[in-house]
């Protein structure tokens, strides 16, 4: 082999990667140098720690911008509770409540249980408040407002949607009377049976503070309570209570207080009757006089007897238009025209 050859097998990358000297870095040799070099260091440092904080700051941005965004979520949930499936036999109605037994019958309850079980369940939820089981039922809840509801699904055996609150008597009175008056399915009596309760339980010290809390007219609260304390005997002349008006209730107070005996016998004949009539006809006959017998008989002849004692005095008939006609059958002393004139009159006031 010869020279050429053998020295192009020779790697001289190699030995040059072996024998280079190392390169030193050059170090200033004067003091302004040194100064200078320090200070691109410092300067190199400086921006690093700069370039750091940017990014911090950065992710601090976004960080507060994420803390602000579920904040506001969470406002828009302020005051807002939470709601449960819970079973209806878990459930007792309150001692306010003021829904007559009737509302949870007839055809609106019908529809209404329709409705909850087309929607296998309640939609709209109802309000109860925990009580324990102090009722000896194993009940652990009190209604605040939603009686029909709870009665439908509890019909239906279905669990009711609830929303649960620690409520106090008064403030769940507040809420039941509020909901219950927006919904505006309410009768007069029944409202007055609310109010009445309230006031007995000393919730309120009069009636005038109880219309003031709740926001309602002081005289219709007065009406609402005078039906709600009507005697058992006058309610139950009527079909329902919930037939019973507010504009009703200062006459059928003043007929107790003049005439408590003969109001509470014309009601009870009315009762024990129980003939169709119509609630018109049933404050008809409450507040005639004593002159009248049989409130709600016939006298075979179109008319309506009317007798003092035990004997006719007098006839109603009525024409094909309506209009009344009274026909005495005797003479009245002026003690008995007083008590017709006022049983005609008061008759009048409530066309």
């Amino acid at each position: 082999m010869g020279l050429k050859d053998k020295a192009s097998k020779i790697n001289f990358a190699s030995l040059i990667t072996q024998h280079a000297p190392p390169v030193e870095t050059k170090q200033p040799k004067t003091a302004p140098g040194a100064m200078m070099a320090y200070a691109n260091d410092a300067r190199s440092e400086l921006m690093r720690e700069n370039e750091q904080l940017k990014e911090q700051a950065a992710r601090a941005s976004v960080l507060e911008s994420q803390r602000n965004e579920a904040l506001t979520d969470l406002k828009s949930w302020d005051g807002a509770k939470p709601t449960r499936l819970l079973d209806t036999s878990q459930i007792r109605r309150s001692r306010f409540a003021n829904r007559h037994e009737s509302n949870f019958a007839g055809a609106g309850f019908e529809q209404l249980k329709r409705e909850i079980q087309e929607a296998q369940g309640n939609v709209q939820p109802i309000k109860v408040r925990p009580v324990g089981d102090g009722d000896g039922k194993g009940a652990i809840y009190e209604v605040v407002y939603g009686h029909r509801r709870l009665e439908a699904c509890r019909q239906l055996g279905l669990p009711v949607l609830a929303v649960i609150d620690n409520l106090d008597d008064r403030t769940l009175f507040m809420e039941m009377e509020r909901e219950n008056r927006e919904r505006a399915d309410l009768s007069p009596w029944e409202q007055g049976v609310m109010y009445a309760r309230a006031l007995d339980c000393g919730l309120f010290s009069s009636n005038r503070q109880l219309a003031n809390a709740l926001g309602v007219d002081h005289s219709n609260l007065g009406k609402s309570l005078a039906l709600a304390r009507l005697p058992a005997e006058i309610v139950d002349a009527f079909a329902t209570p919930m037939d019973i008006q507010l504009r009703w209730a200062p006459m059928l107070k003043k007929a107790l207080e003049t005439d408590a005996d003969g109001i509470g016998r014309r009601a009870r004949a009315i009762a024990k009757s129980r003939k169709p009539v119509g609630s018109k006809a049933v404050l008809d006959q409450l507040l005639s006089s004593d002159l009248r017998s049989d409130p709600i008989g016939s006298d075979g002849r179109g008319g309506q007897p009317i007798a003092l004692g035990h004997e006719h005095a007098a006839t109603v008939a009525y024409d094909t238009s309506g209009r009344a006609t009274v026909k005495l059958k005797v003479a009245l002393d002026a003690d008995q025209r007083r008590v017709f004139e006022q049983m005609l009159n008061e008759f009048i006031a409530t066309l």
